[in-house]
């Protein structure tokens, strides 16, 4: 069913808007030539047809289909991953884009959801599966998989009553979208029934629960922090992370631990912000409070006076948790908030606090809460004290590690039942 034509007529005359913000987030022109060519054309050339396609996001999404993604990699599928978001695609081509993958393996950022530049994109790609991953739906996207008879299956996905509430306010454009999908592999029961309020036949969905719980971490990222310790002679530092941060969370926590930094010269805070073009801005303020910073980007070792190590790099988050003592899994004490993936350093043993603000992550949130395997923080001062206790008491740090695996290795089982569903797609 064709998408509407009030639909096609607001994204073209969006289409320069969204070319400016590209441009105002390119880092340089070169940069930014190359996202407009993968945006809207002309497209790079494939460097496989018949590949499994995946879209994610950002790098929450990436990192929950890396395991799928490595799974058909090792098998000897050629992949090909499309992102949003400038981090995304970091993320993917930092995991994949090397040996032994190399040659399977091509990311390119999403065209614009135009019929045009979508329909040109199959037709110059021709992937034989379609897998979105966690909520990323495009009407033009779905509705050019039909024309080309590529089958799309939703997987990981998790819709929270917000977002239910965004759909259900365009049904002309929600309801085909979500009867034009193969499948639906929902996390939970409650995600399951608001995809099918909003039209998708219960016959095409299944609770498969999270691949998120079935993480590790790279062995690459764990050989490095080991290195690095060395390297940088870290073995004395208390470490503690504070990664995947929104404005105003860095200028509130590390005013709130800038009187430890202070009175303990062997404390450490690593920042990780979300977004690329935040990167100057936070170290600005890290230097208005006087704190001693240096930047991954410049290439900067961490001193034996070094308060706050800025990793403004993209695709390191793994390193950095490997580092860490304790962390604050960010987008959560910010307003709105909605958190990040907080499984991530978990799975490396580190005690995990957050802020109350985790709507897009409830269920996985409560069942560790229920655990006592994560710490909510109110307040970035609370925050702040659970950081230090973890750094310092460490029966408390082990008891919350030791809780964090027990619900991760509960919950394993997923990844193989999703790889169950799109095996049958791939015979």
């Amino acid at each position: 069913m064709a998408t509407p034509f009030w639909y096609n007529a607001l994204l073209s005359i969006v289409k320069p808007l969204y070319k400016w913000r590209i441009k105002k987030r390119a880092l340089d022109l070169a940069r930014y030539q190359q996202e407009c060519l993968e945006r809207f054309g002309p497209f790079q050339p494939p460097k496989n047809k018949n590949t499994i396609w995946f879209h994610a996001v950002s790098v929450g999404e990436t990192n929950a289909a890396q395991p799928l993604i490595e799974h058909y990699l090792k098998l000897g599928h050629a992949v090909l991953v499309t992102n949003t978001t400038k981090t995304g695609q970091a993320r993917a081509k930092s995991l994949f884009l090397k040996a032994p993958f190399e040659a399977l393996f091509q990311a390119v950022y999403l065209p614009a959801d135009q019929k045009s530049l979508i329909s040109a994109f199959f037709e110059k790609y021709q992937p034989r599966l379609l897998i979105l991953v966690e909520t990323e739906l495009w009407p033009n996207l779905l509705d050019q998989a039909q024309q080309f008879v590529v089958p799309s299956l939703l997987v990981n996905a998790r819709l929270s009553e917000k977002s239910a509430a965004g759909y259900g306010k365009v049904p002309s454009l929600t309801k085909p979208m979500l009867q034009s999908l193969s499948q639906l592999l929902a996390q939970d029961i409650a995600t399951q029934q608001r995809f099918i309020d909003l039209g998708i036949s219960a016959q095409k969905t299944q609770v498969l629960g999270s691949i998120k719980f079935d993480i590790h971490a790279p062995e690459q990222f764990i050989q490095q922090a080991s290195q690095l310790k060395h390297d940088w002679n870290l073995s004395t530092r208390k470490i503690i992370t504070i990664a995947s941060t929104h404005a105003p969370e860095e200028q509130l926590l590390l005013s709130a631990l800038k009187p430890y930094l202070a009175q303990h010269p062997e404390y450490l805070c690593i920042v990780v912000p979300r977004h690329p073009e935040r990167f100057d801005d936070v170290f600005n303020l890290a230097q208005q409070l006087n704190l001693n910073t240096q930047r991954r980007s410049l290439n900067q070792s961490i001193q034996l006076d070094t308060q706050v190590y800025l990793a403004d790099s993209m695709g390191e988050l793994w390193l950095w948790y490997a580092l860490s003592q304790a962390c604050f899994v960010g987008g959560s004490l910010n307003e709105p908030g909605g958190g990040h993936n907080i499984l991530e350093p978990m799975a490396l043993h580190v005690p995990t606090v957050i802020g109350p603000n985790y709507f897009n992550f409830h269920a996985i949130v409560d069942e560790f809460l229920q655990a006592d395997a994560v710490k909510v923080g109110q307040s970035a001062d609370e925050i702040v004290e659970l950081l230090v206790r973890c750094i310092e008491d460490q029966a408390f740090a082990e008891d919350l590690s030791k809780h964090a695996i027990q619900v991760l290795d509960k919950n394993k089982g997923s990844l193989q039942k999703h790889i169950a569903v799109i095996d049958q797609y791939l015979k």
